[in-house]
């Protein structure tokens, strides 16, 4: 791969999703963009640049996007976010919501959906708590072919093995040959969205809790600070956002601050003190 194509890509890839690739990654664009040139019928790395030089389809900048931006992800992923949804948002969220009955969550980039349907079990071990409440996961990624999966929601032995304790497996799951499937109950609970988190996110309505981990790191500083900014502005004045544990807000966004005792959770400024108070 030359420089000039390397430029070329990462520029595209900047654009349309924010993605920031250093020169030292050249081998990560190779690996992941060589499936996508076969997909398209090119023979070789240089052809896919190519296409791209000559005006490429929408069609192939779209799977050029989503070939870079497919993180992993697994059930449970870091563990401590879960407990502290359970332990510390979760107590807080049915206090204060109390009148309406009404929580809304955000799983944002969800990849192939492990973290919003990790939420769902976990409201299952609260159901009698949640009896007469509406609870809405709503999870959203660019890449449709994610999404699909995600829907569908089958894995493999070595996806459910990575962070699911084998009671929930069990509990929440059916094998279907060499692959399991969630059942259609924790299905159900989740609600996708194809959505870029470069646009405006308004239409997707006002959150009580958003997930946003491990997205940010792969983002410059100004479009970090833009998708802080959107978060922020779809976030109830009491919600709580969830980063990942090497990333913050500070010096992104002056919306956002985090909740003292609680590593990498955040509430909107105005609101940050009546949320602790809420949760103690």
């Amino acid at each position: 791969m030359n420089r000039a194509d390397f430029d070329m890509i990462c520029k595209l890839l900047r654009e349309q999703s924010g993605l920031v690739l250093m020169a030292d990654k050249a081998y990560l664009l190779e690996s992941r963009l060589l499936p996508v040139a076969r997909k398209w019928k090119l023979a070789t790395f240089d052809d896919l640049a190519k296409a791209l030089r000559i005006g490429a389809d929408t069609a192939l900048v779209r799977d050029i996007v989503q070939a870079m931006t497919t993180n992993e992800t697994f059930f449970f992923r870091d563990g401590r976010p879960f407990d502290q949804i359970r332990d510390f948002i979760l107590p807080a969220l049915l206090k204060n919501r109390a009148a309406n009955r009404r929580i809304r969550i955000w799983s944002a980039a969800c990849s192939s959906g492990q973290e919003p349907y990790s939420v769902a079990i976990l409201l299952t071990d609260i159901a009698e708590a949640l009896a007469g409440w509406k609870v809405e996961i709503v999870a959203s990624d660019l890449s449709g072919e994610m999404l699909a999966r995600a829907i569908e929601g089958t894995y493999s032995q070595f996806e459910v093995q990575r962070g699911l304790p084998i009671a929930r497996l069990v509990k929440h799951f059916r094998q279907l040959g060499d692959r399991w499937q969630i059942n259609e109950q924790i299905r159900g609970m989740v609600r996708y969205r194809e959505f870029n988190l470069l646009d405006d996110p308004s239409s997707l309505g006002r959150f009580d809790l958003v997930l946003c981990r491990n997205v940010l790191m792969y983002l410059d500083h100004e479009t970090r600070s833009k998708v802080l900014d959107g978060i922020a502005g779809q976030m109830a004045p009491d919600g709580f956002l969830f980063l990942g544990g090497a990333e913050t807000v500070l010096g992104l966004t002056d919306r956002l601050q985090p909740i003292d005792g609680q590593r990498a959770v955040y509430a909107p400024v105005v609101s940050a003190p009546a949320a602790i108070a809420a949760a103690g």
